[in-house]
């Protein structure tokens, strides 16, 4: 008896053992979708979705890839095969055809082409270039059927953490959305031009190569900042993109467009280096020279003595504002523009005095 009761369960066994082992094959041969299947029904977009969906739709063919020939290439960006170009992004700004992007994107370019959502390329020619706050304006040679300008938001009342969103043409990939907060603001980015743009937008929407000269926007779609450069070892997105606020833009772009360029305010003087400055205990601007003719030499400021190199005056106040580097006099300046005047807190042999100093144009002659 105990015999078969053993036989038993080793036939048992063998037959779980022998299913355990067919196990996949019986799964393919019942469970084997060798048709479509079907499709779930899925529920309502979020608001969030939706918001963004319409976004897009409505911002996007605005938005406009730039190709730029480098000076010397031998076939035209619109001709593809063969070309030596630069791209980026750009957006229009108005119905006159004028489009806003990078200086950097169309510096050393000798031809430009603007490739609308429609697919419709265009020529267009460089109205003017503002290097100090890497901007460029674009005309574009035809205004038929132009898509509508951006909404303008502000950028004075951004708050760290609200939505932003970037479309562009990173890589050449046309018409990608990325999306993120602001991740700081008051940020200083130094510009080709020597200067340095403040108050610059801090974000984490990603930011690549392509992306520079296209629209930073809120969560109304509205334009708040030109996206502009990245911080990154390997060049791709790292999570800090930098973008040039809207209240500058607005600022920039209608003088570039009425005059071909931006009047850069200044004084005239040539600032010695921050860093010695720092080094000798010097807090302010330290004066190296002023230049001849220029306002500071006629409102009797000195430099630095030519044979011994003795101190001469130190900026160290502006409008009643404390200037401890050369950014916080160029901020000022900016703000109270080329024609007026500022004074200056300036010291002089340990003696502090108030001078009155004219603004002007140091960047166009």
């Amino acid at each position: 008896m105990s015999q078969r009761i053993t036989n038993l369960l080793l036939i048992a066994l063998l037959i779980i053992l022998g299913v355990y082992i067919a196990q996949p094959q019986i799964d393919r041969w019942l469970y084997s979708a060798s048709t479509p299947r079907t499709v779930a029904p899925r529920g309502n977009l979020s608001d969030l979705e939706r918001s963004t969906i319409e976004l897009f739709q409505r911002v996007s063919p605005s938005v406009v890839q730039v190709v730029g020939r480098a000076a010397g290439g031998e076939s035209s960006p619109m001709e593809g095969e063969g070309v030596a170009a630069q791209t980026g992004t750009g957006f229009v700004w108005d119905p006159a055809g004028h489009v806003v992007t990078n200086n950097h994107v169309v510096q050393g370019t000798d031809e430009i082409a603007v490739r609308f959502d429609s697919g419709q390329v265009m020529r267009a020619q460089v109205v003017g270039t503002a290097p100090n706050y890497d901007l460029a304006v674009l005309q574009v040679e035809s205004t038929r059927g132009l898509p509508a300008p951006i909404a303008i938001g502000t950028s004075d009342d951004l708050k760290v953490g609200q939505s932003v969103f970037a479309i562009g043409n990173p890589f050449g990939l046309d018409e990608s959305l990325t999306t993120g907060v602001i991740s700081a603001l008051k940020r200083r980015l130094p510009t080709s031009g020597g200067r340095e743009i403040g108050n610059v937008i801090q974000t984490d929407a990603a930011i690549n190569p392509g992306n520079s000269g296209g629209p930073l926007l809120d969560s109304a779609g509205r334009l708040i900042g030109v996206n502009t450069a990245i911080i990154s070892p390997s060049g791709t997105s790292a999570g800090i993109g930098f973008a040039i606020p809207i209240d500058v833009v607005n600022r920039v772009v209608p003088e570039i467009i009425s005059k071909g360029y931006v009047p850069t305010p200044g004084i005239g003087i040539v600032a010695a280096n921050e860093a010695l400055a720092t080094r000798s205990g010097i807090e302010g601007i330290a004066i190296a020279r002023t230049v001849p003719g220029s306002s500071a030499e006629q409102a009797g400021l000195r430099g630095m003595e030519a044979n011994t190199r003795a101190l001469g005056d130190v900026i160290v106040g502006v409008n009643g504002k404390p200037v401890r580097r050369l950014a916080d006099l160029t901020d000022e300046l900016e703000r109270v523009g080329v024609g007026n005047k500022v004074t200056l807190s300036v010291k002089r042999d340990g003696q502090e005095r108030s001078v009155e100093v004219a603004v002007m144009d140091i960047g166009h002659k």
